[in-house]
């Protein structure tokens, strides 16, 4: 569902940032991306994404080059800090961001999401009143309503307390047929939920099983 081929990105022309990166998430696959800080782990989301162009190698998401926009109808993204209407409830940003895919909101849909997200009592509240974990579950929802095949998350539970981490990786946890590549730093997280990890490192990158990469690598920390 995701193809990595061959990509190669720098921001000066003396360093690669990513090197001939190869690297292939397979359909239903949940793919953590893992590697120390500034390995470029952003870097290749973001050429994932075309919001990088691509200086060498090429890019397919479900069979579509990202070079075209008909990608765009297969993918969500969940950026680390997704963007927010602090003064509209949450159930109006909900509105809101479905009303930008389609012609027609389907209510069933946002509600039924809005409760798997576990934001259903607080629906009626502006959001600026919303924990740093209900805005992040309020992004997810955002996300979940499209219904793509492929999810790309960005830390999608950075800087959360343990029980709002833990609601977000429940709500993974219950997902079907969906491909996820997402990137932590939590190796803790990673192993409770992942099936594979792509780690960076030094430009290059490796994909293994969790189990491989528990026996494999060692990142220390959490």
């Amino acid at each position: 569902m995701i193809q990595v081929k061959g990509l190669t990105q720098s921001y000066s022309s003396k360093n690669n940032v990513l090197e001939d990166i190869h690297l292939e998430v397979n359909q239903n696959e949940l793919c953590a991306l893992v590697g120390r800080n500034g390995a470029g782990k952003s870097t290749l989301i973001h050429s994932i994404l075309g919001l990088l162009p691509i200086k060498k190698g090429s890019i397919l998401l479900g069979g579509i080059s990202n070079k075209k926009n008909s990608w765009k109808r297969k993918v969500a993204y969940l950026p680390e800090k997704f963007q927010l209407y602090p003064q509209l409830t949450g159930s109006e940003n909900m509105h809101f961001f479905a009303n930008l895919g389609t012609d027609k909101i389907a209510e069933n849909r946002i509600n039924d999401i809005l409760k798997q997200v576990n934001l259903w009592e607080a629906r009626t509240k502006q959001v600026k009143g919303y924990s740093k974990g209900m805005l992040q579950r309020l992004g997810l929802a955002i996300m979940l309503y499209y219904d793509t095949e492929i999810l790309i998350l960005d830390e999608p539970t950075s800087g959360l307390d343990p029980m709002g981490r833990e609601e977000i990786l429940h709500i993974l946890k219950t997902l079907e047929n969906k491909t996820i590549l997402l990137s932590s730093h939590h190796m803790d997280e990673i192993r409770q939920i992942a099936s594979h990890i792509a780690y960076l490192d030094a430009g290059k990158i490796t994909k293994y099983t969790v189990a491989e990469f528990s026996k494999t690598v060692s990142l220390g920390g959490k």
